[in-house]
């Protein structure tokens, strides 16, 4: 029932979607030339200095110039990003509160959170998709398979003995996808956090693990750990010698992202306005250099094509979570 009524509310989703391209009418002319009327705030549903909160930082200031206001940073962590989602849900839909929210909160939370405090495909508006990243499946330099079908045929070979550590349930998610899709026989070792999963590939707690880039970045490149696939759909130019899961056969490419969303109900005009300011500041060389250092690859699409990516991805990890009887930790 509870997947019915994703698919229900996504095809909702993607109807309003197509209808975002239409004219806006002469009545809300006069609501988006007051605004903004104060400082801006975009929230970031966790604490300072991932990638999701730098995101959201390069986007203040580049923005801030062009709205005539300040632009400020206000991180809510807590819950899983719920804390900080939820807070922007409950907004006053005005244009000056605004959400930089990672897939977590608005595409895996629910699939892995029975009973939600808000739904993103009602209490939110999405204004554009601002960057995506993948995520990086490494091991130890030691371990002796040397690309994926190696640690596939290995797993196979020591099913009761080959396990992979995540740093939540969204990795979680993509992981069993990725061995849905390649036979890989490996079970699940939760760590709280990034650094105690990729400790424990060093330490051979575990043989394998999938995260983003940049927590494993300098271990990669000091020869510590092996990285065997990358999930985009294209190699990352840090790592032009890691081949992407398609290279190796596998139909499968998952990118996390960030993207920047609003309360339901802002005004159409001030949507259109935020979406056209992300889709310039995106485009800057020097915002695409600062995101190169990061792997991540600027976007600042359309308000239309971040619906369909939310409305389609709901559905898709509702039932990787229901398949696999994972929830939130």
């Amino acid at each position: 029932m509870k997947t019915n009524k994703f698919l229900a509310t996504r095809r909702h989703w993607l109807a309003c979607a197509a209808l975002t391209g239409l004219a806006l009418t002469p009545a809300w002319s006069g609501a988006q030339s007051a605004w903004p009327s104060k400082p801006v705030r975009i929230v970031v549903p966790y604490a300072p200095g991932g990638a999701n909160d730098i995101l959201a930082r390069v986007v203040a200031e580049k923005l801030a110039p062009a709205l005539g206001q300040p632009v400020l940073i206000e991180n809510r962590a807590g819950a899983g990003a719920a804390v900080g989602t939820e807070h922007v849900a409950r907004a006053t839909p005005d244009g000056h509160t605004l959400l930089m929210a990672a897939s977590g909160p608005i595409a895996f939370n629910p699939a892995l959170v029975a009973k939600l405090s808000y739904n993103p495909l009602t209490d939110l508006a999405p204004i554009s998709l601002v960057g995506s990243f993948p995520m990086i499946l490494a091991v130890n330099d030691s371990f002796p398979a040397k690309n994926l079908a190696e640690l596939v045929a290995y797993s196979k070979a020591h099913a009761d003995k080959t396990n992979y550590s995540h740093p939540s349930a969204s990795f979680q998610l993509v992981m069993e996808l990725v061995k849905a899709k390649t036979g890989l026989k490996a079970l699940n070792v939760p760590y709280q956090g990034s650094a105690p999963s990729i400790n424990a590939v060093l330490t051979q707690e575990v043989q394998m693990t999938l995260i983003d880039s940049g927590p494993i970045a300098a271990l990669i490149k000091s020869g510590k750990l092996r990285a065997l696939a990358v999930t985009s759909e294209q190699r990352l130019a840090s790592y032009p010698q890691v081949p992407t899961l398609k290279e190796q056969g596998v139909d499968l490419a998952v990118n996390f992202w960030s993207g920047l969303l609003a309360p339901a109900g802002t005004p159409a005009p001030i949507i259109k306005r935020l979406q056209e300011e992300m889709a310039r500041i995106m485009a800057l060389p020097d915002v695409a250099e600062r995101m190169a250092k990061l792997d991540i690859r600027p976007v600042g699409g359309s308000s239309a094509d971040f619906a369909k990516t939310i409305a389609t991805e709901i559905p898709l990890w509702t039932q990787v979570a229901k398949d696999n009887n994972i929830k939130a930790q």
